[in-house]
């Protein structure tokens, strides 16, 4: 009898953490001397999205991978009466790590967003850098600067995002425009939705990956995701440097981030630079990665420096 092919459930179980309620997904290595890995998503996310990259992390070690509040399904900073500002979202990751690796020394990868609440983590809590053996950056950034939008484009998003972060617009924006039918209708339409449907050729393809899009939308907290976009589009981490090595993954083809400034922040950042250049077309893969077209994230250099990791 085959073997029952392994799935996200598998490995999810209930995560709560300072009053907040949401998930954990924690995938466990049976092998001596693997590496502890800690992934943390990116922006409109939740754990199932990324089933495939935790899989490929999974080759180096223990891979652990929370929700962040309001994303993911999991209560929103608004439930205990704080809002889903950058410092705070650091200070949820600094609470989770003490936790969980109590004794223990972890690589962080950080997906785009993810990256940055990262960096900020270490900024606020030097004491934790001891704790990293490597930050790894998936297509992260570390200022809005970094972002290369065009200047009307800019303020569409940020004036939009100001606009619907106010907490009736956003209970409107909710039902009216985020129901399944108006997401079907005209997301895929939209202009970044382009870019991650751009090489669907199959319809079947298309309406799942919608299918995912809708869930996505509907279960991240609008407010949520509508203030940390105006935190993206106007935050800087390079105040202060971070004593930890840095391993950034950059995608040659990036139409949100201009490489070149990217670097040059992060440099300002981490004493210890190095960068790999991925062939992707997009700032991530399509909005479900299967652990195939997860592997390109993780370059075969990278994956020799996790594993040398002592």
């Amino acid at each position: 009898m085959p073997a029952t092919k392994a799935s996200p459930s598998d490995y999810i179980e209930s995560l709560n953490m300072n009053g907040l309620k949401g998930r954990m997904l924690s995938m466990r290595s049976k092998r001596k001397n693997n590496q502890e890995i800690l992934f943390i998503y990116g922006h409109h996310s939740s754990l199932e999205r990324w089933w495939g990259l935790v899989q490929v992390l999974h080759g180096f070690g223990s891979v652990t991978m929370p929700d962040l509040p309001g994303f993911g399904g999991m209560d929103s900073f608004f439930k205990i009466g704080k809002k889903p500002t950058l410092d705070n979202f650091a200070d949820y990751l600094a609470s989770f790590i003490k936790l969980r690796y109590q004794r223990k020394r972890v690589v962080i990868v950080g997906m785009s967003y993810g990256f940055v609440i990262v960096t900020r983590m270490l900024q606020r809590n030097p004491e934790l850098q001891n704790k990293v053996k490597l930050v790894v950056s998936l297509v992260g950034f570390a200022d809005h600067e970094d972002l290369k939008f065009s200047k009307t484009r800019y303020l569409f998003y940020l004036f939009g995002a100001r606009l619907l972060a106010r907490r009736f617009n956003a209970f409107m924006f909710r039902h009216l425009a985020l129901n399944r039918f108006m997401l079907r209708l005209v997301y895929a339409k939209l202009h970044n939705a382009k870019h991650k449907f751009e090489n669907i050729d199959s319809g079947k393809k298309l309406n799942y990956l919608l299918d995912v899009e809708v869930g996505l939308w509907q279960m991240n907290d609008v407010r949520t995701y509508m203030l940390t976009t105006i935190d993206l589009l106007t935050f800087t981490n390079c105040d202060d440097r971070i004593n930890v090595p840095l391993w950034h993954v950059a995608a040659v083809n990036d139409h949100f981030l201009d490489n070149a400034k990217v670097e040059q922040h992060m440099r300002i950042i981490y004493d210890d630079f190095t960068q790999s250049l991925i062939s992707a077309t997009n700032h991530a893969p399509t909005i479900i990665a299967d652990k195939k077209a997860a592997a390109a994230m993780v370059p075969k250099d990278l994956g020799r420096k996790i594993r040398s990791l002592k």
